[in-house]
């Protein structure tokens, strides 16, 4: 519980930096900082259901999963499209039980985990 609370307060405090960094001088650029700070927010938010999730399995290999950055383990994976990804991840596949134990991931969700462990996030 007490990874939630600092990953939380983690999140918070990034959102804070950003959003009290230098004021912008207009509009467009205070959109913009004001975007920068949601997507580090629903990045925190992937990263604490895959931390309760999928870190598991891929960060260890346990039961064969591929682990996180081994580029080797992901490429055949990669090479079947993401669609196949996210179909195996959703009904499960293997030893991956459907939705790698994560009740409250979206599709969205599942598609940047993939991406992150698969070292194709940006």
């Amino acid at each position: 519980m007490n990874r939630i609370r600092i990953l939380s307060s983690l999140a918070v405090l990034g959102f804070v930096l950003v959003a009290c960094s230098k004021p912008p001088p207009d509009d467009a650029d205070a959109g913009a900082v004001v975007s920068a700070a949601v997507a580090q927010t629903e990045s925190a938010d992937v990263m604490r259901k895959w931390s309760q999730s999928c870190a598991l399995c891929h960060v260890t290999g346990a039961a064969g999963a591929p682990m996180v950055g081994d580029v080797a383990a992901w490429a055949p994976r990669l090479a079947q499209g993401k669609g196949v990804l996210l179909k195996h991840t959703i009904e499960g596949y293997n030893s991956m039980p459907p939705l790698g134990y994560c009740m409250s991931c979206e599709e969205e969700d599942f598609s940047a985990m993939i991406d992150f462990m698969a070292g194709e996030s940006q």
